[in-house]
């Protein structure tokens, strides 16, 4: 039975010297990093996740700043919104809620933020960054989440072969970058399977590191996997109970149950990659506002 890798637990440690690294800076500079999240129309899962994000900034120090608009807002409303912000010193990070209502181009809005305060990691700038090895630049949020799961439970990454199923923009290709660098968390051979891959089994079965994000319920089962590999499932899938047509349950795209007894770790869903994301939401914007105050 593989070992349960506990993101709420590794998250917890991490937010615990994130608190302590913005009371330090506090007592140095005076001031506090201060964190936007920007909401567009209703829909309920985003308020969630603003709410969240909100919590996790009062947990630790950080400033919080909310601003909602309307659904039907312009494209037009929500770039003079994120100029303001962008032009506010008291704001060092700006995260626009996806996804946005059709009217609004979602890529002239990533364009539209500061690369000096995307603690998504999205802008252009930062992503080219991330390609070059670059430090100077912010990872987005959940691969970096998923790399501080990996380098947690693997001590040594070097050559190892590192398999993803996904090639979003948002996992699956920062992942992949993020990866193949030259440092002590990442310098594996990296492998991106995907949909054009007539049989992703054939790769998956070669990774000592599997991250599964396709956005398919339980897609990869324990005959996909190598016996002794690290399993980070990123997948978050609402699916009918077996057990109770009326109700739903949250399952990853590993099937867990056959996975988990071939795999020597694994993330379960919830409680894995999860919790990481907003931690590492918080740490960006700690290096923004420590880029943008020269702290050291």
């Amino acid at each position: 039975m593989a070992e349960i890798i506990d993101g709420k637990k590794i998250a917890s440690e991490i937010r615990d010297g994130i608190r302590t690294r913005v009371a330090d800076m506090e007592k140095k500079t005076g001031g506090r990093p201060g964190l936007a999240v920007v909401l567009v129309g209703n829909n309920p899962a985003s308020a969630v996740y603003v709410r969240m994000k909100g919590k996790g900034c009062e947990e630790v120090g950080i400033k919080s700043f909310s601003y909602s608009l309307p659904e039907n807002a312009s494209e037009k409303e929500l770039l003079a919104l994120v100029d303001d912000l962008n032009r506010n010193r008291e704001i060092n990070g700006i995260l626009v809620q996806l996804p946005l209502p059709g009217q609004i181009k979602e890529k002239s809005v990533i364009y539209g933020i500061d690369p000096a305060k995307d603690v998504d990691g999205f802008h252009p700038v930062n992503v080219g960054k991330l390609l070059i090895g670059d430090e100077d630049c912010f990872f987005p949020c959940t691969p970096y989440g998923c790399q501080e799961l990996i380098a947690r439970h693997v001590k040594d990454l070097k050559g190892k072969h590192l398999v993803i199923v996904g090639r979003s923009n948002i996992v699956g290709k920062p992942l992949a970058n993020m990866m193949v660098q030259k440092n002590s968390r990442a310098n594996c051979i990296v492998t991106v399977c995907h949909t054009a891959a007539p049989d992703i089994g054939y790769h998956t079965r070669q990774a000592d590191i599997l991250v599964v994000a396709a956005g398919s319920p339980e897609m990869v089962t324990g005959d996909m996997v190598k016996k002794g590999a690290v399993v980070i499932d990123v997948g978050t899938n609402r699916v009918q109970d077996p057990a109770d047509a009326t109700k739903t349950r949250l399952v990853g795209d590993v099937k867990f149950d056959e996975v988990s007894m071939v795999a020597s770790a694994i993330t379960p869903v919830p409680g894995g990659v999860g919790p990481m994301t907003i931690t590492m939401l918080l740490k960006n914007t700690v290096k923004a506002y420590m880029i943008q105050n020269g702290v050291a």
